[in-house]
């Protein structure tokens, strides 16, 4: 009897082995299991990635090509819009899955990521100013100032030219100054600069000659993502089913491994994109911008409460602990504030989603310049305040909530005006970390319009309405405020 059950264990050992072994070869990686592919995408590189004008939505060739992988897939895509100098780091971060966004296939990057076969293949171009005949070749380019996005393999081709390269945030920028005269040279993708010229009709500028290099571009994702079969899969069946090449045509005008000059587009009008746009940019600022600095401020004014009462504390731990921190914020920037908390902080385990994190790093930094300017406007007043406050019966906590913190908040308030304020302008860094604001929505109207003065003028003339309008206020304030002033 004792056999049969033996064999009986041998067989459910062998069934269960033979089970997850078919399970671990048809396992579903985790876009298949979850059923969304998450993109991520600048919104501002047109054609390839941008918000039509006329509808808002977000559209070009690399976000038609993702939505097109998706659907082989078989799964939805979700966008989530990032700038392209921090959209690996936010890759690893795990904010999304791929990035659609010409990322340009070279062996540096597949030694760090997963690269999908090509969906597009151009060659490297040196673009000039109409009027320059001295550069024709990358030798020429050597002691040339070359504006460039600097993590992009065309910033490296230049820099290795011997360019002196000036950091741009992608190409629409890097043709402006190099239409205004500011920079010598911009070397980039051949389909990119198409693109340009058919959309701006440019004769500022022209194509001065090649880099040799042709460049291929695809999806990336995290190294050993499991991604890589399916995704190179899908791009195969778009090229063979002529998907690629009709998403090419209705973006470039021009076949993806490369081709004619497409023509150029019709100019738009500036006046009617800003009138067109006031409100959306009203939008931005209206829902982000300001509820951004109000929320962030009051939070940094708690904290800088705090940390003020702790410097004057006579707890030496206490005391030299408020100093490290005020110090640590002041001696570090905002923007690499706001990069700890949103893409380091994943390395460690804390995801935070973008607002949230944006709260996050203005608070500390609205804390720590406000912790000394509560301090100073508490040591100004009088000594004799404190020692009234004791002969009424008071004790410390009364005296400074009803005598002393009225008239220091007096003494504070023109300071801490000026953060509010500044902190109005500084939220403009929260498009660095995925947060729509007035500034990111400038940049995305502009993207596909190449007018960068009359949106980035508009976004401007908000921020100084914004600031006005709390000027007024602090005027109005100090003037309620006189009631507490000693006599």
């Amino acid at each position: 009897m004792r056999y049969p059950r033996k064999i009986l264990f041998a067989v459910l050992a062998a069934l269960a082995v033979l089970l997850s072994a078919c399970g671990s070869s048809g396992s579903e990686n985790a876009v298949q299991s979850s059923g969304v592919l998450r993109v991520g995408t600048e919104g501002v590189y047109a054609p390839f990635s941008f918000h039509d004008p006329a509808t808002g939505e977000l559209t070009g060739y690399d976000v038609d090509v993702a939505r097109a992988v998706g659907e082989k897939l078989g799964v939805d895509v979700e966008f989530v819009e990032t700038p392209w100098d921090s959209i690996f780091a936010a890759l690893e971060a795990d904010r999304f899955d791929v990035v659609a966004n010409q990322v340009t296939i070279t062996p540096e990057r597949e030694e760090k990521y997963d690269l999908s076969e090509p969906y597009s293949i151009g060659e490297g171009v040196i673009v000039t100013r109409a009027d320059d005949d001295s550069i024709t070749s990358l030798t020429d380019l050597r002691g040339r100032r070359a504006a460039q996005s600097t993590t992009s393999n065309w910033a490296q081709v230049a820099r290795d030219a011997g360019a002196q390269i000036e950091s741009v945030e992608g190409l629409t920028q890097a043709m402006a100054l190099l239409s205004q005269g500011r920079v010598d040279v911009v070397v980039n993708d051949s389909l990119s600069v198409y693109a340009y010229l058919a959309e701006t009709g440019d004769a500022a500028v022209k194509i001065a000659g090649t880099t040799g290099e042709k460049s291929e571009q695809g999806l990336a994702a995290r190294k050993d993502s499991g991604l890589l079969p399916d995704l190179n899969t899908a791009i195969e069946e778009l090229k063979t089913d002529g998907t690629l090449a009709a998403i090419s045509e209705k973006y470039l005008r021009t076949d993806v491994s490369g081709g004619e000059e497409a023509p150029q587009g019709q100019p738009r009008s500036a006046l009617r994109l800003v009138l067109d746009n006031l409100w959306p940019l009203a939008k931005a600022a209206l829902t982000m911008t300001i509820p951004l600095t109000i929320i962030s401020f009051a939070i940094g004014l708690v904290i800088a409460l705090g940390v003020a009462l702790a410097r004057l504390s006579p707890n030496v731990l206490l005391s030299n602990a408020a100093r490290f921190y005020i110090s640590v914020i002041r001696g570090t920037p905002l923007l690499v504030q706001l990069f700890i908390v949103f893409f380091a902080l994943p390395e460690f385990g804390i995801r935070i989603d973008p607002f949230p994190a944006a709260v996050i790093a203005f608070s500390l930094n609205v804390g720590g310049y406000a912790a000394e300017i509560i301090r100073s406007a508490i040591q100004s007043i009088p000594k004799g305040q404190w020692e009234a406050a004791e002969t009424i019966g008071l004790n410390y906590t009364g005296a400074l909530r009803r005598i002393i913190l009225p008239q220091a908040t007096r003494v504070a308030v023109p300071p801490l005006s000026n953060t509010l304020i500044s902190l109005v302008k500084d939220t403009s860094l929260a498009s660095t970390i995925l947060v729509t604001e007035l500034l990111r929505q400038a940049q995305i109207i502009a993207a596909p319009t190449y007018e960068f003065f009359a949106l980035y003028g508009t976004a401007a003339v908000y921020y100084w309405v914004i600031c006005l309008v709390l000027s007024f206020g602090q005027a109005r304030f100090e003037r309620r405020l006189e009631r507490y002033v000693a006599r």
